[in-house]
């Protein structure tokens, strides 16, 4: 997990505006790969363990489902890029979920990018460049308004299309793929415009 991360992070406990401070252990290249994210509110530590960082509530059952899903094609990866309108840094983006194939892919394709990959199945994933690899539960703990973009699937629309909303800084996007019927209108109300739209993918953004 990058240093860059981790001054996005807070607690899931508390709420957004209580931030989480780093208790490192072991560093190396400005990267956490073991130590703790502390809340100074709520006392409540989320651990850092060979660069994943565990930012679920308590308690943190033994995490289960399928496995990460394997990198991207380049041809796949740039489209996601596109889709995400990114193509220089500094920044965050965050896939969560099967999109997580596109992490490598888009931290070695847009300079200055940090990609935070959500999803369980890579606890036991190398450390690599430009990808920070955690788990979150229901709520994500990162700043409102931190991130440059955001990709789920349709399935995790229910789960966390609210807090992908949440997160996205001015003129940020979220990327759902398989996106289920009534995605455009929920997106909407939630006041992002509907930029692109197909069978496979929905685009929609925020003003700046």
């Amino acid at each position: 997990m990058h240093l860059l991360v981790t001054d996005r992070l807070a607690c899931v406990r508390c709420g957004p505006e209580f931030g989480l401070i780093l208790l490192a252990d072991e560093m190396a290249e400005r990267r956490v790969l073991e130590g703790a994210l502390g809340c100074a509110n709520c006392r409540e530590r989320y651990p850092v363990r060979g660069g994943f960082g565990d930012l679920r509530p308590p308690p943190r059952e033994k995490e289960s489902g399928p496995p990460a899903p394997e990198p991207a094609s380049p041809e796949d990866t740039f489209r996601m890029a596109a889709m995400l309108g990114v193509s220089e840094g500094p920044g965050l983006l965050l896939l969560a979920g099967d999109p997580v194939a596109h992490a490598a892919g888009l931290a070695a394709m847009i300079d200055d990018i940090e990609v935070v990959a959500l999803h369980p199945g890579l606890r036991q994933a190398p450390e690599e460049e430009g990808v920070s690899r955690i788990n979150a539960g229901d709520r994500w703990p990162f700043y409102t308004g931190s991130l440059r973009g955001v990709a789920l699937e349709g399935r995790q629309v229910d789960r966390w299309l609210a807090e992908a909303v949440r997160v996205l800084g001015p003129t940020a996007r979220v990327v759902v793929r398989d996106p289920l019927e009534g995605l455009n209108q929920r997106l909407e109300a939630a006041g992002l415009q509907v930029l692109l739209e197909t069978r496979r993918v929905v685009v929609a953004g925020r003003g700046g």
